[in-house]
């Protein structure tokens, strides 16, 4: 067999160069491939849009009627009302309850607020506060990397395990309790000094109110810029315009409404100066901004006071100028521009769609809020709450079911004489107030100007008649029965103490007296 045959010729130094280029290129294509396709990935998952930045503004004792886009004429609310222009103005939004503590356990918990046992509104003899097992909406941002600040009043109890630090905020400034806790309460004396905190320390006492609205509103703005490369959310409970009511010197006389225009236009301009930051910095696009107020106006101090509008009563009480209040909510590109729906959504459901939103676990404890983003989005035949409970402290006084409302047989409170002038509650000068701890309807109506009156049993259609004038309920017997289907519900699992029913459902309240858990 001839042995194979081998070349002996030597190729040229150039052909050598060129064939040695060819295999290196060859080798090479499929690394570039893969690192082109790794790079592209990175690229992508860099670009993938994060989570959005959630901004909470929560007005104190705002009336439903304040607002331009609610119907006001006599305040300029401009910047306000773009974001019912921008986004979706809800026209049957709910507190869990007509006062502050109350409203905004609710808000923070997802739960009615007496099933966490938090219920009119505390002070600094109080030695209650949200209990510290309960996994507060601040929690559930920290829990997914959110930044977590808030700038404002506080209200869910001012001794040191139930403050806003120890609660899944960042970072705090502001008040513990109301504004007139302390020497500026119209009525009662020897309050202590208000405190200003920043965190957990005290860092002044009794400051200017008339800088809160401007000094709230720079913490805030300064926290977004912070925040920038992170998701954040700012919670920003104001404190105006609870009495007593202050603004700035540059908004003095700026509205057709006295003192209490100017207080309210003030919010406005602080709303349009977050505006303002988001903006700049780039972030409208995917932040949420939220606009509501705890519970309704403080109508007893006339005109230092806001307006229902159209609705019943005001704070205190829960009739619909109590509990149903202004809510805007803005998303560029989600939450469809100049919508407006009057499906029924209370407080709670911000909790459960805000913790839906950003893909957070919610706490295994029964909660009373559903994720209502089908309807803030704009999805048709999207729906709000089936019905909704109105409770004032521990008496069940009513319950919602569509457009009916049915109020069960309750005292209530009601302005006493003509609506009080220049910071003073009605009937000022007859007053005989009760003392601050005694928190009761006829404690309260004592130091502010309110009497009792009652009504029985009665039915609205809030549709026809959102002032609740016309009671039905002779009319509509099958509809007044069918919601007392409603109310045994109600009563069986957060109690009635007007009825001496005691809750089955309700989690306990923190108490630094108590040694328990």
């Amino acid at each position: 067999m001839p042995s194979p045959r081998v070349s002996t010729e030597v190729s040229p130094p150039g052909f050598t160069v060129v064939l040695l280029h060819i295999i290196a290129t060859l080798i090479l294509i499929p690394i570039s491939l893969e690192l082109s396709i790794h790079s592209n990935k990175q690229a992508h998952s860099a670009e993938k849009p994060r989570v959005p930045n959630i901004v909470l503004i929560l007005a104190d004792d705002l009336g439903y009627g304040d607002l331009g886009c609610y119907g006001a004429t006599d305040i300029k609310t401009l910047h306000i009302d773009s974001l019912a222009r921008d986004g979706l103005r809800l026209t049957s939004f709910y507190v869990a309850q007509p006062v502050c503590t109350a409203s905004r356990a609710a808000l923070l918990t997802g739960s009615y607020s007496n099933r966490v046992g938090l219920s009119g509104a505390l002070n600094h003899t109080s030695t209650t506060g949200i209990h510290p097992h309960e996994l507060l909406l601040s929690s559930l941002f920290r829990s997914r990397g959110y930044a977590t600040g808030i700038y404002g009043k506080w209200h869910l109890g001012h001794q040191p395990p139930f403050l806003p630090t120890r609660r899944g905020f960042d970072e705090w400034f502001g008040i513990p309790y109301s504004n007139d806790n302390g020497p500026l309460h119209p009525v009662t004396r020897g309050i202590p000094a208000l405190p200003w905190y920043h965190n957990e320390e005290v860092i002044e006492r009794d400051p200017d109110q008339s800088q809160f609205t401007r000094r709230l509103t720079g913490h805030a703005t300064d926290f977004i810029k912070r925040n920038k490369e992170r998701p954040f959310f700012l919670y920003l409970p104001h404190i105006m315009p609870h009495v007593p009511i202050f603004a700035s010197q540059s908004f003095l006389k700026s509205s057709q409404r006295g003192l209490y225009g100017d207080v309210v236009q003030e919010l406005d301009w602080s709303v349009g100066q977050i505006l303002s930051v988001l903006h700049d910095q780039g972030l409208e696009d995917r932040t949420v901004v939220i606009f509501t107020s705890d519970n309704g106006p403080f109508l007893s101090y006339g005109e230092h006071a806001g307006s229902a509008g159209s609705l019943r009563e005001g704070k205190l009480t829960t009739f619909e100028g109590g509990v149903r209040e202004p809510c805007l909510i803005r998303w560029p590109g989600h939450v469809p521009a100049g919508t407006v729906t009057d499906e029924p959504v209370a407080t709670m459901d911000l909790y459960v769609t805000l913790a839906g939103l950003i893909g957070a676990e919610l706490p295994a404890v029964k909660l009373d809020g559903s994720d209502l983003m089908p309807l803030l989005t704009g999805q048709v035949g999207a729906k709000g709450r089936e019905s909704f409970w109105y409770y004032s402290g521990d008496e069940l006084h009513a319950v919602r079911r569509g457009p009916w409302k049915l109020h069960l047989p309750h005292e209530y409170l009601t302005v006493a004489a003509e609506p009080g002038k220049g910071g003073k509650p009605s009937n000022f000068g007859h007053l005989k107030p009760e003392s601050i701890e005694l928190s009761g309807i006829r404690g309260i109506a004592s130091r502010h100007g309110y009497r009792v009156e009652k009504i029985g049993l009665s039915l609205f259609n809030l549709q026809d008649d959102v002032g609740e004038q016309q009671n039905v309920a002779d009319q509509h017997p099958e509809i007044v029965a069918r919601l007392m289907d409603e109310v045994v519900s109600a009563r069986a699992d957060l109690g009635d103490a007007l009825t001496n029913r005691r809750p089955t459902n309700a989690r306990p309240v923190g108490d630094t007296r108590s040694t328990k858990p």
